[in-house]
């Protein structure tokens, strides 16, 4: 970004993440009854094997705590499958998707919202039901875990969400400096988890040999974005900010191209455009580049901690910020954005999109979109923004899997996608005013 023109580059410390993890070496095949190298990630944060090792693999069938005494004395040096495999379900539709004019039509009907975190939050008995039951099975599966490093168990294989050799990453132990280390466990394809199963409950001998090498880092436990400026021009109004960005951390079983290496690309490009334009704004614009998003939004919540404050203690930065621009739904062009319940803004955002009928951008709608890093300025009451994005095959394919890589990128999509966003910071940097607020439209509601 210095490289651009930008000013003020830095990587800024947001607080305390933890131990950094990576994987250096993944090796796990079947050897008996025939040879067979399985696709299988290491859940991240867990440990390595103690070098290459080979094992008896054994069907290990829990469905309360109760049932693990049945296995106590026998797991040394074995590697761990579990009894209670899903099924594959094949989808009858196709991967890859863009919205069709009667999906936009619809989200732009969409009536006005309540104003996000205002008044009582309505009760949801599924939801509740469901996230009980999560917490549930997380705690039943630490237990197990637990009991399984107890007995030495040599390696976990679990079965891994998707599909035709895509595996989804999940989390496997805690990334707390103080965390304890968890056992190598290997997030395993569906064809081939269930592979093994068949074969253990049919009576057959598995063993599998395995070479799993992860490394911790905890010289550094702090967590850090990238920010950087086009400082504004106008003297009034140079002190206003006008910001992009989205996260740049990404799950380890591919490359994050498009979570979100594709949504980072777009506003450098967009920050590269206003430079090579020889734009100089009125407002200063400033990208920032999240790190922790796939934690809990930590980067761009401590980001908003330390510039704007909290809810019920905001500092003066705050009022001082135009609008928040993010982008993290893949690889697929901008169609027009979510209002966030900002109702006011609409009519803004409607004749900003207006020359851009012909790439495909047309829809403003007053809906919510959640899971990123608007939500850290929204909840705030600064205006904060996601673009609607073409799905792809974002959610089908490429979201925290072994799929996310470079060749999934749409390179004229993207290239699209800077166009807009440059836009709209063009127009946000320089409009007399800043853009109105859902706190302030929603007291002139009721004047």
């Amino acid at each position: 970004m210095k490289s651009y023109g930008l000013v003020n580059g830095k990587l800024e410390p947001w607080g305390k993440f933890g131990k950094g993890w990576q994987v250096n070496k993944n090796y796990a095949a079947i050897t008996v009854p025939y040879y067979h190298a399985i696709i299988a990630i290491p859940k991240a944060w867990t440990s390595s094997t103690k070098g290459a090792v080979k094992g008896d693999v054994v069907l290990v069938k829990v469905y309360t705590l109760t049932d693990l005494a049945k296995y106590k004395g026998q797991l040394a040096g074995k590697i761990v499958v579990f009894d209670a495999a899903n099924p594959l379900v094949r989808s009858k539709t196709a991967d890859l998707s863009r919205y069709t004019d009667e999906e936009l039509d619809k989200m732009a009907s969409t009536t006005a919202q309540p104003v996000a975190g205002r008044g009582p939050r309505a009760s949801n008995p599924q939801m509740e039901a469901f996230i009980a039951a999560r917490r549930k099975a997380a705690a039943m599966r630490g237990a197990i875990n637990n009991f399984l490093q107890q007995e030495n168990a040599t390696l976990i294989l679990s079965q891994a969400r998707g599909t035709d050799g895509t595996v989804f990453t999940t989390n496997g132990a805690s990334y707390a400096d103080t965390a304890k280390a968890a056992l190598p466990e290997l997030e395993t394809s569906g064809e081939d988890y269930l592979r093994i199963v068949r074969l253990l409950r049919a009576g057959q001998k598995v063993q599998m040999e395995a070479d799993v090498q992860t490394q911790f880092y905890t010289d550094d436990l702090q967590g850090y974005n990238v920010v950087a400026e086009i400082p504004g021009t106008d003297k009034k109004l140079k002190d206003q900010v006008v910001m992009i960005g989205g996260h740049f951390d990404s799950w380890h079983a591919g490359t994050g191209a498009t979570d979100n290496a594709a949504g980072s690309a777009v506003m450098m490009e967009a920050m590269r455009i206003l430079k090579a334009i020889g734009f100089k704004p009125k407002r200063t614009i400033r990208i920032a580049l999240w790190s922790s998003e796939e934690q809990g939004l930590y980067g761009s919540r401590g980001y908003v901690a330390a510039h704007f404050g909290k809810k019920d203690s905001l500092k003066s930065e705050q009022s001082k910020l135009s609008a928040y621009y993010n982008l993290d739904n893949g690889t697929g062009k901008i169609r027009g954005v979510y209002l966030q319940g900002n109702t006011a803004v609409g009519p803004i955002f409607k004749s900003w999109l207006e020359p851009f009928k012909d790439l495909g951008v047309t829809t403003v709608t007053v809906s919510n979109t959640g899971g990123t890093d608007h939500q850290s300025f929204d909840a705030v009451n600064i205006p904060g923004f996601q673009f609607i994005q073409d799905g792809m095959d974002y959610n089908t394919r490429t979201h925290h899997s072994n799929q996310d890589t470079y060749d999934r990128l749409v390179e004229d999509d993207l290239k699209q996608a800077a166009t807009i966003v440059a836009s709209f910071v063009y127009n946000t940097a320089q409009r007399p005013d800043m853009l109105p607020r859902k706190e302030a439209a929603k007291t002139a509601g009721t004047n």
